[in-house]
């Protein structure tokens, strides 16, 4: 894998993400979600219980496929049996199922495309194999609507299953649709769905905001690429003071097992590439003085 990223968890750090969220707030950027203080201390509150070990495993992968995302995309499609291999070596009892929805914007020649799921990861791959990275072209792109299609997916409903969402793009929804892109991360979080978006080179702040908090309010973590592996335009530097970079697939599979387990592991440290605001113990202490924890 050539793709390098860093983790985030806003609700390991809430008090950092409340600070963080109501600096954007004041500037009042355009297209800020309509989602207020109350409803991220209730999913806090809801995420603070340690989950318990999941049987299962659906995961969705949502792609922004416009001209842009083609190192992703390629990326995704290279590495995604490798991907679905490790996670039956590492569970070979838990049965995995994938679905795909892609989209670009309401100008391009589709703005949503999608797959439900499938158990066998071979008809999976094939699917993936043939999307493309074509249009878009604005910035905005219409990922409100693709979130929306993946809630609606078949995802199964018992206890027992880790329900997943890697959401990957570069671009923010267009500031109109800032309410239906509110609804579509309440509907994933209705269907129990844990949103981990992975943001693309060329994310600005209202993305980085909107994709952390989808992550805060659904019990997912927030996954960002870093300039570590020289591919792909220049990656934003994230509002976030402690982190590991390791390489995507690592922190992907990294994510799937802390769901399956129900426990927080760090990374190896064979896998680390290098750090972001020096961890010692999984803690950075602020000039503030006050300590956040990497994840």
């Amino acid at each position: 894998g050539t793709l390098t990223a860093g983790v985030w968890d806003d609700n390991r750090n809430f008090d950092f993400f409340l600070s963080y969220r109501s600096t954007l707030y004041a500037q009042q950027l355009p297209g800020l979600l309509p989602i207020t203080e109350a409803d991220h201390q209730a999913a806090h509150s809801l995420f603070a219980v340690p989950p318990g070990r999941r049987e299962t495993l659906d995961v969705s992968l949502i792609i922004d496929t416009t001209g842009s995302m083609g190192d992703e995309i390629a990326y995704l499609q290279t590495e995604f049996i490798a991907l679905s291999d490790a996670i039956f070596a590492r569970y070979p009892d838990a049965a995995q199922r994938w679905s795909l929805v892609v989209y670009r914007d309401t100008e391009d020649d589709y703005i949503v495309r999608w797959f439900d799921f499938r158990t066998d990861p071979g008809e999976f791959q094939v699917k993936l194999a043939a999307q493309g990275a074509d249009g878009g072209g604005d910035t905005p792109e219409a990922p409100d609507m693709a979130l929306f299609k993946a809630a609606d997916l078949s995802w199964r409903t018992d206890d027992d299953t880790a329900r997943l969402a890697f959401w990957v793009a570069d671009a923010p929804h267009h500031d109109s649709n800032a309410a239906d892109m509110a609804d579509g991360i309440r509907a994933l979080k209705d269907r129990g769905v844990h949103v981990y978006p992975v943001a693309s080179s060329g994310v600005d702040e209202l993305t980085e905001l909107s994709m952390r908090s989808a992550a805060q309010l659904t019990g997912g973590r927030y996954l960002f690429l870093t300039d570590d592996s020289g591919v792909g335009g220049a990656h934003k530097e994230p509002t976030i003071p402690c982190y590991y970079v390791t390489k995507l697939d690592r922190a992907i599979l990294r994510m799937v097992d802390i769901e399956l387990s129900g426990a927080y592991r760090e990374p190896e440290p064979s896998e680390i590439l290098r750090t972001g605001g020096d961890p010692l113990d999984g803690a950075c202490e602020l000039s503030s003085g006050s300590e956040v924890l990497a994840y």
